[in-house]
């Protein structure tokens, strides 16, 4: 039979009183009663059959056994101070995982994160690229950042970027033979896709917005709006763009980069705004945790830098 374990709340109450020699000092100490540390100290000391303390009129002395275990019990409390500390610090610092889209990642995320890393480079960022949704428990994932309407019960959700839908091409494409200058230019060219815009959600709505949209929006006739390639992920829908293989349509998070540095170029002016949007992710009681606060307080910062609503 295993020996037991004295009351292990006492134990704090004891302490503070050998350590004072006053059970109203300890008290104190630990924000609680007289009669409180005086029952504590009571029961730890039937619980271990000895008496720890002469209890004198005006006085409170140690016995030699009080004496002795105080050390014992001052030095398991220090450690365990210290291993909580530890935890503590782990918890604030150390790893991160934060799960997003494949091109999220790719065309957002990874070309701002050094910042982040300069900002805070006791918390390393673990990137996990999925275009599934999430199980926080399951997957040991502290935040993520998803696509669509918002709609993710008993999940915090708070809209990240706003996006909005605009056709993209390699500059080159606006000199050739067929030079990109009005809309019904397009059937000229090839019309890139992203697999998203041809499917639906469990609501019947497109998950993304598709040429077949912006056409109609630009008014365009005599355009086939399903032919040309298709992509699983927009971040080749983009590339494919980058390399003059034909005409995407671009969300606007996604090809500020490289609008900026002139690898695409919008031929077009028309954007389609749509209730479609960037949104971060995660467990209500995530946010209590300082290194997830941290995370999502930068990336709401950097959005905010560039974000039109």
């Amino acid at each position: 039979m295993a020996p037991r374990l004295p009351p292990l709340k006492a134990l704090p109450d004891f302490e503070a009183a050998a350590r004072h020699l006053s059970f109203t000092k300890a008290a104190l100490e630990l924000n609680v009663t007289h009669g409180a540390v005086s029952r504590q100290v009571k029961a730890l000391e039937e619980a271990l059959g000895v008496k720890l303390f002469r209890r004198l009129n005006r006085a409170l002395r140690l016995t030699d056994e009080g004496q002795a275990y105080a050390g014992t019990v001052r030095e398991l409390l220090e450690r365990l101070k210290e291993a909580s500390e530890r935890l503590r610090a782990r918890e604030e610092k150390g790893g991160l995982t934060v799960s997003t889209t494949y091109s999220f990642t790719n065309k957002w995320l990874m070309p701002r994160l050094v910042r982040f890393r300069a900002l805070r480079p006791e918390i390393d960022v673990r990137l996990q690229a999925n275009d599934q949704l999430v199980d926080f428990a399951r997957d040991n994932v502290d935040l993520a950042i998803r696509y669509g309407r918002g709609r993710y019960a008993g999940l915090m959700v708070e809209r990240l970027i706003t996006d909005d839908y605009v056709p993209v091409c390699s500059p080159a494409l606006r000199r050739g033979p067929h030079p990109l200058s009005k809309p019904a230019d397009l059937k000229h060219h090839t019309l890139l896709h992203e697999e998203d815009a041809l499917r639906q959600d469990n609501l019947g709505e497109a998950t993304a917005i598709g040429w077949r949209e912006w056409l109609k929006a630009a008014g365009v006739e005599g355009v086939d709006s399903s032919r040309g390639p298709i992509f699983s992920h927009s971040s080749m829908v983009l590339q494919a763009a980058i390399n003059g293989e034909g005409v995407a349509i671009g969300r606007t998070a996604l090809i500020a980069e490289d609008l900026a540095t002139g690898r695409l170029v919008k031929p077009f002016e028309l954007e389609l705004k749509v209730p479609l949007a960037y949104y971060i992710v995660c467990p209500p009681k995530a946010l209590e945790r300082p290194k997830v606060c941290a995370f999502r307080d930068w990336l709401l910062a950097e959005a905010g830098q560039g974000r039109v609503d």
